[in-house]
């Protein structure tokens, strides 16, 4: 569960810079899967991490008190659904819309 909580910290950046993050990191099918209509691809833990970079592995780290591994195993499964559930439209959610689902 608190990978799953993780899951809402990474997105409280903005679903759109999260996005440009796996794009500029070679995963941007993956995200773009978890976003429009349709099966969500699967990511592993350690392209995760090359996703979400250093520092900001290190803060979720701090916010949730999970070990780094705990930390990516639990977001490489609940991040994929987290991000399909506040984009039913298959596209990102304005602000509003996304303070309202998280």
């Amino acid at each position: 569960m608190l990978a799953g909580g993780a899951a809402g910290s990474v997105l409280s950046s903005g679903l759109g810079d999260l996005l440009k993050q796996f794009q500029q990191s070679g995963h941007a099918e993956t995200a773009n899967s978890w976003v429009s209509k349709g099966p969500n691809k699967q990511i592993s833990p350690s392209d995760l991490a090359s996703a979400l970079g250093a520092d900001q592995i290190r803060t979720l780290i701090s916010q949730t008190g999970l070990s780094r591994d705990e930390l990516l195993s639990g977001l490489s499964q609940h991040l994929p659904e987290v991000i399909n559930h506040i984009t039913p439209d298959g596209r990102p959610p304005t602000e509003q819309e996304l303070s309202r689902a998280i």
